[in-house]
């Protein structure tokens, strides 16, 4: 991975941290010390759901910015990303342009980390498929 997408993967892991810190203080009765939308407070009016998304948006954005277990960071990050987005799409729009930059922004680290993810999007891998025709054997051809 160069410098570019090294720097970019570090500012990714800096959002995401100040994000979950952000809630942390939210969660724990401070007033927060970053903007928030009323509509995001609305959402998250069940403090479980709080502390949940900003406690693994603060994990993975500790892992990005140690450039420790990234492939990992992105996978949790992504289906946050993914809401942050529809919700910025369709019920608060003042965001939008910062969640379009933060979807790019995971997609493009993705790509550079799509090696990682091949065992992942395979259609079946060889062991499994190999143990999969040997208990499919052992139910049909009975001895």
């Amino acid at each position: 991975m160069g410098k570019p997408m090294r720097i970019t993967q570090f500012v990714y892991g800096l959002i995401f941290f100040l994000a979950g810190l952000n809630g942390w203080a939210v969660f724990f009765g401070f007033s927060p010390f970053l903007p928030t939308s009323p509509e995001v407070m609305a959402f998250f009016r069940y403090p479980y759901l709080l502390f949940t998304e900003k406690s693994v948006e603060v994990a993975a954005g500790l892992l990005l910015m140690c450039n420790r277990w990234v492939p990992l960071a992105l996978n949790m990050l992504a289906p946050i990303v993914v809401n942050i987005l529809l919700f910025h799409l369709f019920v608060d729009a003042s965001l939008l342009p910062l969640a379009i930059l933060m979807a790019a922004g995971e997609a493009v680290l993705l790509w550079a980390c799509r090696d990682a993810f091949q065992g992942m999007l395979a259609p079946t891998h060889k062991k499994i498929r190999i143990l999969a025709l040997n208990s499919l054997q052992g139910c049909f051809f009975v001895q």
